[in-house]
């Protein structure tokens, strides 16, 4: 069967039914971009309908979704032409009339879901709110595909398999060579997209300081031989114990553990022998009940979640999430602040041992080339030292001798290089999201 004629058929519904002939016209120039019309899929046509044309297209919303109906029909794409008649399409475009933007969109973005034709996140990618048109490509081919898996009776969306089943085809269909890539694969393209993005970044002396990290990044990083993490998987194991990790009436670690953690892991220890006198300890502890998630306190107890079980039983998953740690946000943590941490493991991946004092500078310079102005050595100590305590906390860096200062040098261990590699990888990876004011 011939693709169907946007001319043709505009004229034909001129000639049967003028009176709507102009609003077809409106309709299928703001769905297809100029584009011909055998490229559309259901996610196109749901999103004009639910989406562009209630917040865009001026004119009365329910007769240009009747007339783009008419026109696909005449086409013979009565599948897309139901969904301009169907009582969701109707009901949305009164909510977005009745209720404002906030709830018409609340109720598009619910009717997309049900439809099974947007591609799920999948472990390899988070899909962006902000796509660059490799992502975009990608996500409209993951959704094609899914949209024939539907029409074939593949999937079931509302099948309490569907999520299994579209992850699964999701994977395969990003991760396949595709001829039209010259062999490439979806995910290589987008992975190559975000990395160039992070790598341009903002400002010149970062740009500048991040160029090698585009090839030392664009492979996922090796994990080290051996063991890594020994006080992590020592919190771990504490807390799998029947009684957990003791706490204090503060629900603050029992001091002979603290004690215990500092003698065993070489962490200098205060006075007052306080799980909040010994930072490496006291950050650990953050990152592996708010962040990871591998632990949990129930009264005065610590005690290890399916997690933090799964984290002891694979050495490969304990790697990624404690690398990640390195530059997940603290709490109050501001842009700038993140990327003082994420500037700071650029500069220490060389393997140099770096006094905080040049450290801090250099960060300086490179946050105010990207837009920081005011930004002194002064205000990058704190995150610097924020980022010394967690690679403290994980073994990854030395110091000249063990010393309760934060400010001495630092130079990271052999895997502490590659923990940095794997954390700004994954920081160059990340999705794109709208940020909210909240």
């Amino acid at each position: 069967m011939p693709a169907p004629d946007v001319a043709a058929l505009l004229t034909e519904l001129e000639r049967s039914d003028p009176d709507v002939a102009d609003d077809a016209r409106t309709a299928v120039e703001w769905l297809t971009g100029a584009e011909p019309l055998e490229t559309i899929t259901q996610l196109d046509v749901c999103e004009f309908l639910w989406y562009t044309l209630p917040l865009k297209v001026t004119g009365d919303h329910g007769d240009i979704a009747r007339a783009l109906g008419r026109l696909l029909r005449l086409g013979g794409m009565d599948r897309y032409a139901a969904l301009c008649a169907s009582p969701t399409t109707s009901q949305i475009l009164r909510t977005y009339a009745r209720e404002g933007e906030d709830a018409g969109t609340a109720a598009y973005q619910r009717a997309l879901a049900a439809t099974g034709v947007l591609p799920p996140d999948v472990p390899e990618l988070r899909w962006s709110s902000i796509m660059g048109p490799e992502e975009l490509g990608a996500h409209l081919a993951c959704s094609a595909a899914l949209e024939i898996a539907i029409v074939s009776g593949e999937l079931e969306p509302a099948a309490s398999s569907w999520k299994t089943h579209a992850e699964a085809l999701t994977r395969r269909w990003l991760t396949a060579p595709r001829t039209e890539l010259g062999g490439d694969n979806w995910l290589n393209r987008v992975h190559g997209e975000r990395l160039n993005r992070w790598v341009l970044g903002r400002g010149a002396a970062r740009r500048e300081l991040a160029q090698p990290f585009e090839v030392r990044l664009h492979a996922p990083v090796p994990v080290p031989e051996g063991s890594h993490f020994a006080a992590l998987c020592w919190l771990l194991e504490t807390a799998a114990r029947p009684g957990g990790v003791p706490l204090t009436q503060r629900h603050n670690i029992a001091r002979a553990l603290v004690v215990e953690a500092a003698e065993r892991f070489g962490w200098p220890l205060t006075g007052t022998r306080s799980e909040g006198g010994v930072a490496a300890l006291r950050t650990l502890r953050h990152m592996a009940e708010d962040e990871m998630r591998a632990v949990h306190r129930t009264g005065r107890r610590l005690l290890i979640t399916a997690t933090g079980r799964r984290l002891l039983a694979d050495p490969e998953a304990m790697w990624q999430a404690a690398s990640s740690a390195l530059l997940t946000p603290a709490p109050g943590e501001r842009e700038m602040e993140m990327s003082v941490r994420e500037v700071g493991l650029m500069l220490l991946t060389d393997g140099k041992e770096v006094p905080c004092g040049s450290l801090a500078e250099r960060v300086t310079e490179v946050v105010v080339g990207e837009g920081w102005r005011t930004a002194t050595p002064a205000d990058v100590v704190r995150p610097l030292v924020e980022l010394r305590h967690r690679l403290e906390a994980f073994d990854l860096c030395v110091s000249p001798a063990p010393s309760p200062d934060a400010l001495a040098p630092a130079e990271l261990t052999p895997a502490g290089r590659a923990a940095a590699l794997a954390a700004l990888r994954g920081q160059a990876l990340r999705p794109r999201q709208y940020v909210t004011l909240s």
